[in-house]
């Protein structure tokens, strides 16, 4: 078999990465430099301290991850970089940097939709995975349902018509108090609360909708925190914490079991920041232990942003044609 090396390039928020992957499955080297602890004094990411991090970052990123495998971009086969959904200013310094690194080297540049990157994301754990299967993308700023009929003929069968998941864990996770990122706290506290300790609404829309709604659910725990303080009734943050998840997960692994059920799909792979979410992955394990199902996880590393995952889908990007032109744009709110 030919061996196919490509260079990722992921700059969508706040991670600045950069990784070199063989045949969209081997991770030949990586690099992910984060932010957090930068943006962690604001509560949340400011997009123009993130562009102007990775600016500085992403040089010093690449030449790392071609220093450890002894490599010049003039040795690889392409150049792959994420254009969207994502912070338009971040995805500019990526999208900047990668073609520059195409044009220079004489080589394709390969424009890779993130969504699709998270999907992909499952290859790098995965070498048996291969389509067709369901996939259900939970991030801050998606949660989908997603029907892949092949590497690069993705069709989305729901999504979420308000909030995310991730941003109704990270609105939730302010409210009480907690550090940023707030998705990671919410997990670690719930460990200690009951999770039947408040009655949260389920929101499940229509019936038989694979659309989802959070914004009801992330108001139901901002008004019961309101009412409690306003009759000065004492509040446990762990018992919010792990009901409201609750809520939460009941409502995802409703929607993803009736997908299933829909399209008789019984592989199902898990992707986005949420996937890490310790909880998440144990009530899909009970699901797909239950009902019979296959079920794909990426380690938490790779659940959240990573450029291994976007040089993973556009190996399949580039063997199905999928080549961008020097004219492509970064395009923040990028439909799949």
């Amino acid at each position: 078999m030919c061996s196919v090396k490509i260079l990722g390039i992921e700059t969508s928020c706040d991670e600045t990465s950069v990784a070199l992957v063989e045949n969209g499955r081997k991770i030949l080297a990586e690099k992910i430099s984060t932010q957090i602890e930068i943006h962690k004094q604001y509560g949340g990411v400011v997009p123009e301290i993130a562009s102007r991090n990775h600016l500085q970052l992403l040089p010093f990123v690449t030449q790392a991850v071609l220093a450890e495998v002894k490599t010049g971009v003039e040795d690889v086969d392409a150049v792959a970089v994420t254009y969207g959904p994502g912070l338009v200013g971040a995805l500019l310094v990526g999208l900047s940097y990668a073609k520059a690194l195409a044009y220079a080297a004489k080589i394709p540049l390969i424009g890779v939709h993130h969504i699709k990157g998270h999907i992909a994301a499952n290859y790098l754990r995965f070498p048996e995975l291969v389509p067709p299967f369901l996939s259900l993308v939970v991030s801050g700023g998606h949660t989908s349902i997603l029907l892949v009929n092949d590497y690069c003929d993705i069709v989305c069968l729901g999504k979420t018509i308000d909030d995310a998941a991730g941003e109704a864990y990270d609105k939730v996770a302010r409210t009480l108090g907690y550090e940023y990122p707030g998705g990671p706290m919410i997990d670690k506290f719930a460990r200690k609360g009951r999770g039947d300790a408040i009655d949260f609404p389920r929101i499940m829309l229509q019936e038989g909708s694979l659309d989802f709604s959070f914004s009801g659910l992330k108001s139901a725990v901002l008004n019961y925190l309101n009412s409690m303080k306003m009759k000065n009734e004492a509040i446990c943050p762990e018992d919010v914490s792990a009901s409201f998840q609750e809520a939460l997960l009941d409502v995802l692994c409703a929607k993803i079991d009736l997908a299933a059920q829909k399209t008789g799909q019984k592989k199902i792979a898990l992707s986005g920041g949420v996937a890490s979410n310790s909880r998440l992955r144990e009530r899909m394990a009970e699901l797909a232990a239950e009902k019979g199902y296959r079920l794909y996880i990426p380690e938490p590393k790779y659940c959240t942003d990573n450029a291994a995952m976007i040089a993973a889908q556009a190996y399949y990007e580039l063997m199905d044609g999928n080549i961008s032109d020097i004219y492509l744009n970064a395009v923040a709110s990028l439909p799949l």
